[in-house]
């Protein structure tokens, strides 16, 4: 599949590029009293009333497309919708377009944005014969920022998509590795018994029962400018996810090749705030393990030491997530980020209580959640508070070990989660934890069923506004 971000151009619209007619309900009449009697009559014949996902070719002379007409339904084309014309793209022909009209560059914006993700398909296995729809005419700096939205949120869905066969810890060392390559950044990572000597307990413990080549491991990035403010990414990244010993069931297994979605959205905003070119010191971390079912996996009940020396009961080896981003998190304190993020697919509470396309957000700083809440507005990429009540904290208590891994009765199991992992982050730093799905179940415009990245623009704007305050 060609790069999506080369599906969108500031180049000058040429003679045979299309113009693209955005029209509200509300705006019919007026877009139509402006066509030849001809093309009117055409138009209403063709019974076009603007609903969203519906276009209009006006004939021209020669029979030729001289424009096509968008619905965007009843609300206008629109900055608040980033996939305003997405349904759009697989109504037309392969061929060049351009937006009619003076617009916003932020619902340009929108729109290129959905336009490119619209064409997005997972080819590694299966190869699709391009759409190649382009869009052209935009304004450079639209462009530009869009085009590295696109690609960020292409290698999260890419990431998540690939299945564990090929997705394993070592292959998210490799992705990590190619980026601080391409970018100009370091990767060092700590492998198998290594991560021993090194004091991170936790994640050995649960990638310990992977197969040879698979052996857990802690990938650490680096790039940007020391001196600037210290931003730290942490990543969940279990790229399988059986259960362990208390195994899934089929069912529930079958989509754990997004277990590792956490990670891929770390890295993904890591690729972002790279090709931006923001000024900061950025670091990502990301546990990468599988949770693996052998003789040597962990047990229920087994008490596992972490990096913070809290010991951690063992109720479930299925909520393994926490106990592998438990060490990473340690080890970004120890730096004292000026912010302090992390990204898991670590509950299904958080499913039941969201669903698919809400991200958990947790944060320990009101200020810093009214910057993410400013943010997700301003990109249309929602985020949900959830509270990190501290009564529900006691339920993670252990009789023979500083705390469980899960609290007694399995309610609240988001915030749950959520006070776990507060346990080893330093209240005086700023921190969000996102309880994402990072999946989409149904086909959207511009959101096929598969992998998917959520929140991933809210944060870099967050980030940007942070760095400014």
């Amino acid at each position: 599949m060609p790069s999506l971000a080369s599906l969108i151009s500031s180049g000058k619209p040429k003679d045979d590029t299309i113009a693209l007619v955005p029209v509200s309900k509300k705006d019919l009449e007026k877009v139509l009293s402006r066509l030849s009697k001809t093309a009117r009559t055409w138009v209403e014949a063709n019974g076009f009333d603007a609903r969203k996902n519906t276009i209009a070719p006006v004939p021209g002379k020669g029979g030729v497309i001289a424009k096509i007409l968008v619905g965007t339904g009843n609300k206008d084309a629109s900055a608040k919708d980033p996939w305003w014309l997405a349904g759009t793209v697989k109504l037309l022909h392969p061929g060049t377009y351009s937006i009619d009209g003076e617009w916003d560059p932020a619902v340009l914006a929108a729109g290129a944005f959905g336009w490119c993700l619209a064409q997005y398909k997972f080819d590694r296995y299966v190869k699709h014969s391009a759409t190649n729809m382009k869009l052209v005419g935009l304004p450079r700096n639209v462009v530009a920022s869009v085009k590295n939205q696109v690609e960020a949120t292409t290698l999260v869905r890419d990431l998540v998509n690939t299945p564990a066969e090929h997705m394993g810890p070592a292959d998210l060392q490799d992705t990590a590795e190619g980026l601080a390559e391409k970018y100009g950044g370091t990767c060092c990572t700590i492998v198998g018994e290594d991560l021993l000597e090194e004091n991170f307990p936790a994640i050995h413990a649960v990638g310990r029962a992977a197969a040879e080549g698979r052996e857990p491991r802690l990938i650490d990035l680096r790039w940007g400018d020391e001196a600037a403010p210290l931003v730290t990414l942490v990543g969940k990244g279990v790229c399988f996810d059986t259960g362990g010993l208390d195994i899934k069931p089929s069912a529930g297994m079958r989509i754990m090749k997004k277990d590792m979605g956490g990670a891929a959205h770390a890295l993904g905003l890591a690729q972002l705030i790279m090709a931006s070119k923001l000024k900061v010191n950025l670091r990502v971390l990301v546990s990468a393990v599988e949770n693996s079912v052998s003789a040597n996996s962990y047990r229920p009940g087994d008490v596992i030491n972490t990096r913070k020396g809290l010991t951690v009961e063992v109720g479930n080896t299925d909520a393994e997530g926490r106990i592998v981003l438990c060490d990473a998190l340690q080890l970004a304190c120890e730096e004292n980020p000026a912010l302090l993020m992390d990204f898991a697919t670590l509950t299904g509470a958080a499913r039941v209580a969201l669903g698919a396309d809400l991200p958990a957000t947790y944060c320990n700083k009101s200020s810093l959640w009214r910057t993410l809440e400013k943010s997700a507005e301003t990109t249309s990429d929602p985020l949900w508070r959830m509270p990190l009540w501290a009564p529900y904290d006691s339920g993670l208590s252990s009789s023979i070990a500083d705390l469980g891994n899960i609290a007694d009765g399995g309610f609240a199991g988001s915030i749950t989660a959520a006070l776990y992992l507060q346990r080893f982050v330093d209240k005086s730093i700023p921190w969000v934890h996102y309880d994402v799905y990072a999946w989409n179940k149904k086909t959207r415009p511009g959101r096929p069923p598969g992998g998917e990245a959520q929140g991933l623009r809210a944060s870099f704007e967050a980030i940007k506004s942070v760095l400014k305050s």
